[in-house]
């Protein structure tokens, strides 16, 4: 009989997953992961990583199956918070989900699963993994969910055929109605419970609050750009090959405050994202005002009205040779070689027709229709069909 280690984070989709394993006749053990216990930052008396691994001991103890918590928070807070940290203060936007399935779910927790002679990790993502055979050997595939409103494939665009032989995903060809049904039927007091939002790890806490734990704000200048600045109507130059073409479109225009006008003040250009709409209390313009750029070393933010705004849009975007990651190890690109794919820049944004270009330096992805708010430290995830095939994190 196998043995599977679910985490169980005392939310309704875990809950489902360790039932379903039960079902499907292997030997369930629930392991709650406690990532995170500053009091300091969590929000009014809220103790939410206690009601959770409350809830996965009920769950636990409703389907019969052992149980413990496993203190994860100093890996935590040096893998994931840390990052996080460093990353805002250079001006970019990380995502902690993606890493904290890497760091911490598939790499830390899968090690303790092991340890306890587990053969599978099971956690409650939508998405779904397939196995095809490749020159004789076994190859993962790490597929979409069923349910399009909910796919978590993106999530996981991190994970290495090591880890996803080792994963199992037992909810991803059930829609999230489904499983609340289950849950229902089968009385677990998950059964009703709203989903968490926020970060994966610190529960009710807003961010901007847990920056500034770290982040000392400093107030500076909120400068609007023009969508009639000549920067946008310059001329596009002649280029001498692809490389160059693609570099130039994927290069995001330097801003200076003599570019624009002044319209307000911040308590710190960290704080903030491009595309972010919210929180920058500047009132009286006729469209709503967007961030198109951030400058963390004058700390300036420049915006600009309306979500057409060309300082929003770029054709093309870069990423480290060393920060791409092949889901797929067998379609790896090399230098000068191309490939048609479906892209997402962002969670739930609907796949993007693009055109990956691979060099020495790293690869650009280049996109049919010019793409709002591409966003530094985000990861861009490339797709063939349902199918996630790789990603990496969007640089400068």
């Amino acid at each position: 009989m196998k043995r599977v280690v679910v985490g169980l984070s005392g939310g309704v989709d875990s809950s489902v997953a360790a039932y379903l394993l039960q079902e499907q006749g292997y030997e369930v053990i629930g392991l709650f992961m406690k990532n995170w216990h500053d009091d300091s930052v969590t929000i009014s008396n809220e103790c939410p990583w206690l009601e959770d691994s409350n809830d996965a001991l009920l769950v636990a103890e409703k389907l019969g199956i052992p149980f413990q918590t496993v203190d994860l928070s100093e890996q935590y807070r040096e893998r994931i918070v840390d990052y996080m940290f460093n990353e805002y203060e250079q001006g970019r936007t990380p995502n902690p989900d993606v890493l904290c399935n890497r760091e911490i779910k598939f790499d830390v927790f899968m090690k303790i699963a092991l340890s306890l002679g587990a053969d599978y990790v099971a956690t409650g993502h939508y998405c779904r993994k397939g196995t095809i055979e490749k020159d004789g050997k076994e190859v993962y595939q790490l597929l979409a969910g069923v349910d399009g409103n909910k796919d978590q494939s993106y999530f996981l665009c991190q994970l290495s055929q090591e880890q996803l032989s080792k994963a199992l995903f037992p909810i991803g060809e059930l829609t999230k109605p489904q499983v609340r049904e289950i849950a229902a039927k089968m009385d677990l007091v998950t059964a009703e419970k709203k989903d968490s939002q926020g970060l994966c790890f610190i529960g009710k806490v807003r961010l901007p609050e847990f920056l500034q734990q770290q982040l000392q704000p400093k107030e500076g200048v909120i400068y609007e750009i023009s969508a009639e600045q000549e920067t946008y109507a310059q001329e596009i130059p002649q280029f001498a090959n692809i490389h160059e073409q693609l570099a130039y479109e994927a290069k995001n225009v330097e801003y200076t405050p003599q570019m624009g006008k002044e319209v307000g003040k911040h308590h710190g250009a960290h704080y903030y994202t491009i595309g972010q709409r919210k929180g920058l209390n500047v009132g009286g313009t006729k469209e709503p005002l967007f961030i198109i750029a951030t400058d963390v070393n004058s700390n300036a933010i420049y915006t600009g009205q309306g979500h057409n705004h060309p300082g929003l849009y770029r054709k093309a975007l870069f990423i480290k040779g060393k920060e791409v990651h092949w889901v797929r190890e067998d379609l790896t690109l090399k230098d000068g070689e191309t490939m048609d794919v479906m892209v997402r820049i962002r969670y739930r944004q609907p796949l993007q027709k693009a055109t990956l270009h691979m060099f020495e330096d790293g690869m650009y992805i280049a996109f049919s229709e010019p793409q709002s708010a591409i966003t530094e430290g985000q990861f861009a995830a490339w797709y063939i069909d349902d199918e996630l095939i790789g990603s990496g994190v969007i640089s400068k």
